[in-house]
């Protein structure tokens, strides 16, 4: 029973957001024809059945256009400033940022599992994921590598600086890969 109100919650999660999203949306074009519909009569004699969904498109696309534009530009401009300028809340929110932009941003770092040899008496090996291979900048010598190892069960992980010869690439989706760890290995991998 506990299983099954699990799945149940977990349903909600998923179809939520789309339910409210369709929900608005179709009280938005009710709302919207009903209120066009005098004028329409008026105007030319009859009701154009459906126009509150071409009112919805338009009013949807030009406050994406707004949103993307005009409102969101000015308010990330002010918002990186302050935080800029405050310097333990720039270290946090930059770390998060690019933490989040590596897993979903156009610049995903989380791209190139790995499988790493941490302990050559024993043999263990741990996956993760290569995010730098040349640590020149920072003073590491040339045969170290960044590897981001994620946790289980959670979002976060560790990053290593080891040796570039206890890597070796797998061949496997970032996000399969991603899934396996997180889920401490209880997930199914899909190989490419």
């Amino acid at each position: 029973m506990k299983k099954l109100v699990s799945y149940f919650f977990q349903g909600l999660i998923y179809i939520a957001p789309l339910a409210i999203t369709i929900y608005i949306l179709y009280q938005s074009f009710v709302f919207l024809d009903d209120t066009v519909k005098p004028y329409f009569i008026n105007l030319f004699g009859f009701h154009i059945p459906g126009i509150g969904l071409v009112f919805v498109f338009c009013i949807v696309a030009l406050l994406g256009l707004l949103g993307q534009t005009i409102i969101a530009r000015p308010i990330k401009a002010i918002s990186n400033k302050l935080i800029q300028k405050t310097p333990l809340v720039k270290l946090i929110y930059t770390s998060i940022k690019d933490l989040l932009t590596a897993f979903v941003g156009k610049e995903k770092k989380f791209d190139k599992p790995v499988l790493v040899k941490v302990n050559h008496i024993s043999n263990l090996e741990k996956l993760g994921f290569l995010t730098q291979s040349d640590l020149s900048n920072i003073g590491v010598e040339d045969e170290k590598v960044a590897v981001y190892f994620p946790h289980s069960y959670n979002f976060s992980g560790e990053l290593f600086i080891v040796p570039a010869k206890d890597v070796r690439k797998i061949e496997i989706a970032p996000s399969e890969l991603m899934k396996f760890i997180v889920s401490g290995g209880a997930s199914n991998i899909n190989v490419k």
